[in-house]
């Protein structure tokens, strides 16, 4: 045997172990640190091989629409259209949603929670999310069932759907059957569905147990209307897992009164958009340009870290208690 080993250097992996290793570091560092270790780390993290999955949900909590709407654009460039899973707190409108369309052709998972999107966008553009098998649009209230049933009808492998609300946004509603109805009348495939919270009847959620025969979880908290029969349950739905409609829970992260605020102090960590400053690797060559292209680059973006915790309206918020 040999007295001694050779070993290969790190900058000379190939590009797709190169991404397998950098998804285990943060966001952060993949965007703002690997890209300064060396050329070929930066190309690296410039392609599609670490963006087959976007999660910037966190991040985006904290942020204002126009720098959400930069940083999508950027990593879904980036990704090539191979991103399989895109998760985002509040994406700022129509457009951005129509851009990611655009690019879904590998998306299996998409979470949007509180999302600027409309019924109009979604029956517009849903027939390019035809991969999906999991989708969460919780708190967008801008949509209904004209966009279950445009997700449904073109998404015919979704086995998972959130659709939660907070009970002060659906203060105002008399009933929202009409979305329990465009769910089973289109998503027979579901397994997982969590609606906690939507003024829900027992017409409603009996018409989605119909419908959908394979649903093993079910999230009816909130939904004070349902009254379901526990032997019924047993005799046809003997593998289904109910949770609610009588649970008080909390509300975790709450942002109900805060989640405007943009404000850096208040967060464990900051992301700051700066137009004079570029915090980003960038070298004099010419091959170094063909990394951090127009179409690529994060021009501008610096990464600030700021010790402490959430302020208090992210300590947790209670439920209103079963009436």
């Amino acid at each position: 045997m040999a007295d001694c080993c050779e070993y290969r250097a790190w900058e000379e992996l190939i590009p797709d172990a190169l991404g397998l290793i950098f998804r285990n570091l943060s966001l952060q560092e993949v965007l703002t640190v690997v890209p300064r270790v060396c050329k070929s780390w930066g190309r690296a993290v410039s392609g599609p091989y670490c963006w087959q999955d976007i999660d910037i949900e966190e991040w985006s909590q904290r942020c204002k629409p126009e720098q959400i709407d930069r940083l999508v654009r950027v990593l879904v460039a980036r990704s090539n259209g191979s991103f399989r899973r895109l998760a985002v707190f509040g994406l700022p409108d129509d457009n951005l949603f129509s851009f990611v369309a655009e690019h879904a052709g590998s998306l299996q998972t998409m979470v949007l929670p509180r999302s600027n999107i409309s019924d109009s966008i979604v029956e517009q553009v849903s027939a390019r999310l035809s991969n999906l098998t999991f989708l969460d649009v919780s708190y967008c209230k801008q949509i209904g069932p004209r966009a279950l049933k445009a997700f449904g009808n073109n998404c015919k492998s979704l086995a998972g759907l959130r659709r939660t609300m907070h009970p002060l946004e659906v203060a105002d509603e008399t009933s929202q059957d009409d979305e329990a109805f465009a769910i089973a009348s289109t998503m027979p495939k579901l397994r997982h569905l969590e609606v906690a919270y939507l003024l829900l009847t027992t017409h409603g959620v009996l018409e989605i147990l119909s419908q959908c025969k394979v649903l093993d979880f079910l999230d009816v908290r909130g939904c004070w209307e349902v009254k379901l029969d526990e032997r019924l349950l047993q005799e046809k739905h003997a593998n289904l897992k109910v949770l609610g409609p009588h649970v008080v829970d909390s509300y975790e992260g709450s942002f109900w009164d805060d989640y405007s605020d943009y404000s850096d102090s208040s967060s464990v960590y900051s992301w700051a958009f700066m137009e004079d400053e570029v915090e980003v690797y960038e070298a004099g060559s010419d091959d170094d340009g063909d990394i951090w292209g127009d179409d690529r680059a994060l021009e501008g973006l610096e990464v600030r870290f700021y010790g402490g915790g959430f302020n208090q309206a992210f300590s947790g918020f209670r439920w209103p208690a079963s009436p």
